[in-house]
């Protein structure tokens, strides 16, 4: 029988696989995960493809199988369509994939502890174990650190007949969903006949099988969720596995509790905040089929799936899908990919579709499902514009009379309001009135954000922080800092004025905390403990609050800034999202938004409640200038620690560029933000027609280019920012 060769592919940045020897002892296949030398190391890396020795080449050996499952063969094909797509190498993909080496092991076991029920010696510390050690079973350290009592009492008890001791696995396996549990023929949520053909609709995609992608386009508050629950029991009846995105960690911690309602068990969660305990046990049940629900952030794509049957991408429009920073990529448009390699079903749900979607399911790529209304006699919230021109807010201040008058309105009926700012800290901007210096990051050309709640200033952008100066870095004067701007402290500090008494909280990335913080902070919104929410786009995102009838938005204006062809886009969506947070229950909401561009499309559109306006509108700009949906961008940055290197090597990356038709590049130029974390930053546009394989013309053009030491180049292919 003749040598085979096994191509493997390493968690490294490197082009392609390596060829190793297959020993004659050694069986080995595709997606199998194998220890082989590279370098003076031994390293873990997977078997991409086989094939036969030829020619007289001396390869190393393989060391050694792996007895894990191996990955399946679309999932090899997505690792690789993940990185071509996206110019990126195959390796980084796939360490994205092995997250965690430690989850490729079986579970260790030990020892687990149950009360017997039988008669034995109570101590006063043996009760508190029987009261507060539990759920059980459990380990005796988790029962101690419960009870408050040492690990020996818990041994004690077991020695003595108290406790029942079985060897169970550290990382247990998670409980199986039951589709049946939540739903409506068992009590739970009545779906209207709107949002039962809807959830019709996708349980027949299910039961179809193979590939198929639905956009479900609802308002805010229509019952999207409810509705791809029924997808969801569909496929986990078949005996699927089910991937639920989420595009943020705060969302991630509510949807769980939203599926134990539906599905009598919290789903498996994958984000970045997990512990690597947590981590692993999440990694290992998926790969093993086990976990049939897993509920995640963005990266959550890439786990290692053994029967995946459906994606569905929650708030499929929001820019945090796009991971900007390592492997670039889209994860909305990745999870069509998988679906499409795998052939299973993709959901894609927005009350704010993105325009690429949106075209997609108005050609009949994409089935569209639209929830028109809001359930039962809960309806849309009025919106309205505060031309800040006609009503300018005191000097000093930042919120406009009529949302003062609102607020109050609602404050007196006993409801909520919630007042929106997508700026974090006290101010964007702190300035020397004596010498007009702006404060920045000492290697960013980005400015500091003053955080008076902590008394620092900070730099978003690297996590630079200082404590506030007490006089000007630069002049030395004292006292002259000022802040400039408002953000959502500022806007806190302000009401506490407006609104004397009211229980004001803020809800930021920086006040968030852990995901418990979060939970408790959103329970208390939901039970109406907060009168006043002052927040960032993390209270946009997915929640419900029942009480909450007026949302005011701070500045209207803020995303129009920046020159970023999609900003007439997410600033509709994003207060879309916002104003729908008001009137969700039996309560009509309504939202002010303030502005000094009322007659702006986005703007006035939102007003008037005609999206199909704005849509159209938008398209046709998009159209004649040939950006997304009808054509296609891709970003490149080259940055290095010095400028003038760092140009030099941008203008040579433009002079190599192959000459094809369809294509214009439009740089290099000094973007924003020009200077981060000590290097020097130059941008390039490319601009092609619809019909160019852009992934494939940069690959070609990239491979011409060698990057010196220090230099980085980075190909972002659909931009979603500008920076």
């Amino acid at each position: 029988m003749p040598a085979q060769i096994a191509q493997i592919l390493f968690p490294v940045n490197v082009p392609e696989a390596f060829d190793y020897a297959v020993p004659p002892e050694m069986s080995v296949a595709p997606g199998q995960f194998v220890f082989a030398p590279i370098g003076k190391q031994m390293k873990l890396g997977v078997v991409t493809a086989l094939k036969t020795h030829a020619g007289d080449r001396v390869l190393k050996d393989i060391a050694q199988v792996k007895q894990t499952k191996a990955l399946s063969a679309s999932m090899l094909k997505f690792i690789s369509w993940t990185a071509d797509y996206n110019c990126v190498s195959p390796g980084l993909v796939l360490r994205m994939v092995m997250r965690s080496i430690k989850a490729m092991d079986p579970s260790e076991m030990v020892a687990h502890y149950t009360p017997s029920g039988a008669a034995f010696k109570l101590t006063p510390a043996r009760q508190l174990v029987l009261d507060k050690g539990g759920p059980f079973p459990a380990r005796a350290s988790e029962i101690a650190d419960r009870a408050g009592v040492s690990a020996g009492v818990v041994r004690g008890m077991a020695n003595a007949g108290g406790l029942v001791v079985e060897t169970l696995p550290v990382d247990a396996p998670f409980d199986t969903p039951d589709p049946d549990y939540g739903s409506a023929a068992n009590g739970g949520i009545a779906l209207t006949d709107e949002q039962m053909a809807a959830g019709e609709e996708l349980r027949a995609q299910i039961i179809r099988g193979g590939f198929s992608v639905s956009l479900l386009d609802g308002v805010t508050g229509a019952g999207k969720t409810e509705v791809y629950f029924e997808g969801v029991a569909e496929a986990i009846k078949r005996g699927g596995q089910v991937l639920v995105l989420v595009p943020e960690i705060a969302l991630t911690q509510a949807s769980l509790s939203r599926f134990k309602a539906r599905f009598g068990v919290e789903p498996a969660p994958w984000h970045s905040a997990l512990g690597d305990a947590q981590r692993r046990r999440t990694w290992r049940e998926v790969a093993q089929g086990r976990a049939k629900l897993v509920v995640g952030a963005r990266s959550a794509l890439y786990l290692p799936f053994d029967n995946l049957s459906l994606v569905v991408v929650d708030e499929e429009h929001d820019t945090s899908y796009k991971q900007e920073e390592g492997v670039i990529y889209n994860a909305r448009d990745m999870a069509v990919v998988r679906g499409s390699i795998a052939a299973h079903a993709v959901v894609l749900a927005s009350a704010t579709p993105s325009l690429e979607s949106l075209v997609n399911a108005r050609t009949g790529r994409y089935a569209h499902i639209v929830l028109p209304e809001r359930p039962g006699a809960v309806t849309l919230p009025d919106i309205d514009l505060v031309d800040l021109k006609d009503f300018p807010p005191e000097k000093g201040d930042f919120i406009s009379a009529p949302l003062i008058e609102a607020t109050n309105t609602v404050l007196a009926s006993g409801d909520q309001a919630m007042l929106y700012l997508n700026r974090r800290g006290y101010a964007p901007l702190i300035i020397c009135r004596a010498c007009g210096e702006r404060l920045k990051s000492p290697d960013t050309d980005s400015w500091l954000v003053e955080h008076r709640a902590t008394g620092r200033a900070r730099c978003h952008m690297t996590g630079f922080s200082m404590p506030m100066p007490k006089a000007c870095p630069d002049c030395k004067t004292d006292d002259s800092l000022t802040p400039v701007g408002p953000g959502v402290e500022r806007v806190a500090e302000e009401a506490a004025r407006h609104f004397p008494g009211a229980r004001i909280e803020i809800f930021s990335s920086d006040t968030a905390g852990n995901p418990a913080e979060i939970a408790a902070r959103m329970k208390r919104m939901e039970s109406g403990e907060i009168d006043i929410l002052i927040g960032t786009q993390m209270v946009v995102k997915g929640h419900n609050f029942p009480h909450l009838t007026f949302v005011g938005v701070v500045d209207g204006d803020l995303g129009l800034a920046g020159g970023d062809p999609r900003a007439g886009e997410r600033t509709y969506q994003t207060l879309v999202q916002v104003a729908g947070r008001a009137g969700r229950a039996d309560k009509p909401g309504t939202a002010l938004i303030q502005t000094h561009q009322p007659d702006h499309e986005a703007l006035s559109a939102l007003a008037a409640g005609d999206r199909e306006r704005f849509i159209s509108a938008e398209l046709a700009s998009r159209e004649m200038l040939g950006l997304p949906p009808y054509g296609k961008l891709a970003g490149v940055i080259i940055s290095g620690p010095d400028v003038k290197k760092t140009e030099a090597l941008a203008k040579k990356f433009v002079s190599l560029a192959p000459r094809a038709d369809g294509i214009d590049i439009l740089g290099p130029s000094e973007p924003p933000i020009g200077r981060l974390r000590g290097l020097y930053r130059r941008r390039i546009l490319v601009q092609a027609e619809a019909s160019v394989n852009l992934s494939k013309y940069m690959r070609v053009w990239r491979k011409k280019l060698r990057v010196p030491a220090k230099y980085k180049l980075h190909i972002d292919i659909d931009p979603q920012g500008f920076m």
